[in-house]
């Protein structure tokens, strides 16, 4: 029986969302220890002896005087030795269900750590709740207490209970792990402003997993803004070159905007341009894997003679050696 369309769409997103979580998790885990220094530090949760009640996980608090100088709400770690936190990116629901089965999780972890300890811990389980915005239900339903841009005190409330606002953030290298919840125009805004900052690595995942818009992406994918710095400019290189790297498409598009401002402009070097980029569409449709010799051998060819038998070889000949032979 085939499968239907909006089948499929439900299992695109949710292999699509799942993998956004992931990411997030993943960079909360890296960017805890680097902004704070070690003095924070990521732990996936274990699932607890309860059903639906895993946490996304929890911040363990190992040197809290040093939470003092980073943007909040870092410095409000300081009179706890653990957080659990709970992650809500962009799409995700956050209506009263999920509130009340984040204080689920909050209160099992709490029972796990008194069952962890003899005699028993006394203390209460703070609950970060880290989201694009701030729901105006629960505006409605509780005591909101603004400390800090985007930073919220939930109450009333035996424990702390703290609510994150990515969108309201401020732009903070120390806050990149909470400003990857972002949503809309504000996660557009951090795309731009993050991209020269981070490793070509995780630039290339926040642009596969992250909702930008499409042309906030596009926009990532073939530029991105020079930088006076070196460093800056150092690790923007590194991503144009790992984007180019892992999406062909994105090369063949340089290359063919590359070729119409050449052609254009009449020039000679445009028209070698041209037909490098032909040739290697030609082999590419027509299967015929390019080694690195070989790329490196159409690169070097300034001859655009040469390059046109190569294309004319590329249409019949049985591999790429032997089209460029």
């Amino acid at each position: 029986m085939p499968i239907s369309s909006a089948l499929l769409h439900e299992r695109w997103y949710h292999t699509r969302v799942g993998k956004l979580d992931r990411f997030a998790k993943v960079t909360f885990a890296e960017e805890t220890a680097r902004v704070t220094r070690g003095a924070a530090a990521w732990h996936d949760a274990p699932e607890v002896r309860l059903e639906r009640v895993q946490a996304d996980g929890y911040l363990r608090v190992l040197r809290p005087e040093e939470l003092a100088s980073l943007a909040a709400p870092w410095p409000e770690a300081r009179e706890h030795d653990e957080a659990l936190v709970e992650l809500k990116m962009a799409g995700d629901h956050v209506d009263v269900v999920q509130v009340k089965r984040a204080l689920l999780r909050r209160q099992a972890r709490e029972v796990e750590r008194v069952e962890e300890r003899d005699p028993p811990w006394m203390g209460e389980q703070p609950l970060w709740f880290v989201a694009p915005h701030l729901p105006a239900w629960l505006r409605g339903v509780r005591v909101l207490e603004s400390f800090s841009p985007g930073c919220y005190r939930v109450g009333p409330s035996p424990f702390q209970f703290l609510w994150i606002a990515a969108n309201e953030l401020p732009l903070r290298d120390e806050l990149v792990p909470f400003l990857v919840a972002r949503s809309g125009r504000p996660l557009d805004e951090f795309a731009r402003w993050v991209a020269p900052r981070r490793k070509a690595d995780w630039v290339f995942y926040m642009l596969q997993y992250m909702p930008m818009s499409p042309w906030t992406r596009e926009e990532l994918e073939q530029r991105f803004a020079r930088s006076d710095d070196p460093e800056v400019e150092a690790r923007r290189q590194e991503i144009l070159q790992t984007l180019l790297a892992h999406s062909p498409d994105v090369k063949e598009r340089l290359i063919e905007q590359g070729v119409e401002k050449g052609l254009l402009q009449g020039t000679e070097r445009g028209q070698l341009i041209g037909a490098r980029a032909a040739l290697r569409r030609v082999l590419a449709r027509r299967g015929l894997a390019l080694t690195s010799t070989l790329e490196a051998q159409i690169d070097g060819c300034s001859d655009l003679a040469t390059l046109e038998r190569w294309l004319d070889q590329a249409v019949s000949s049985a591999s790429a050696e032997e089209a460029l032979a």
